[in-house]
């Protein structure tokens, strides 16, 4: 009987998160376990069919557009599974997560935990509490060159979903951060 479990690396943009997740599947596959990585269709920033990490670490991935069709691609004989950009999966995530995990599945789940404004990114806090364990890492403040926990929107943009890389967003700490709500898009009728 295999024992499942959930793991959750957190933090800010540019912190390490999925050189992390890619680093913990990495282990995994040198284990014989079988891995499979998923990626929220969305994240096409460096290529659709991998995970990438800033640093251009990666790994094989297949890119799902929910958690249900996430939850159907899971192969049977699967031991773990790993999820990119957790923030930008449904709320049902949580749900296919605890099931993975209650059938002997491995998960390891990274992602953001703030969103642009400093708030807690659903579904985040909900996968930290099922979590057997969390993990998290912090940059390096683009200001003052202290550990950053916050990602700082750059650009100008509507809504909190804004996939993005160094060009949208910039490390802080929690000193240099300036959490400020962008224009709202001109009323249409």
């Amino acid at each position: 009987m295999r024992r499942g479990s959930v793991e959750v690396i957190c933090g800010s943009m540019f912190s390490g998160k999925t050189e992390e997740l890619i680093r913990r599947l990495s282990r995994a596959e040198r284990a014989r376990r079988r891995v499979q990585a998923f990626k929220p269709r969305i994240d096409d920033r460096y290529d659709p069919a991998r995970i990438v990490s800033h640093a251009a670490l990666a790994i094989d991935a297949v890119a799902v557009a929910t958690s249900e069709s996430l939850a159907a691609r899971v192969e049977p004989l699967t031991d773990v599974v790993g999820i990119d950009e957790a923030q930008f999966f449904d709320r049902d995530i949580v749900t296919v997560v605890d099931a993975l995990a209650n059938r002997g599945v491995r998960v390891v789940v990274a992602g953001l935990d703030q969103d642009y404004l400093g708030r807690p990114f659903p579904p985040m806090p909900d996968l930290m509490a099922i979590a057997e364990e969390v993990t998290k890492v912090r940059a390096v403040c683009t200001v003052c060159g202290e550990p950053a926990s916050r990602s700082q929107r750059v650009v100008e943009a509507v809504g909190t979903v804004l996939v993005g890389g160094a060009g949208a967003y910039e490390a802080r700490c929690r000193m240099c951060f300036e959490p400020r709500e962008v224009p709202r898009a001109p009323y249409q009728p």
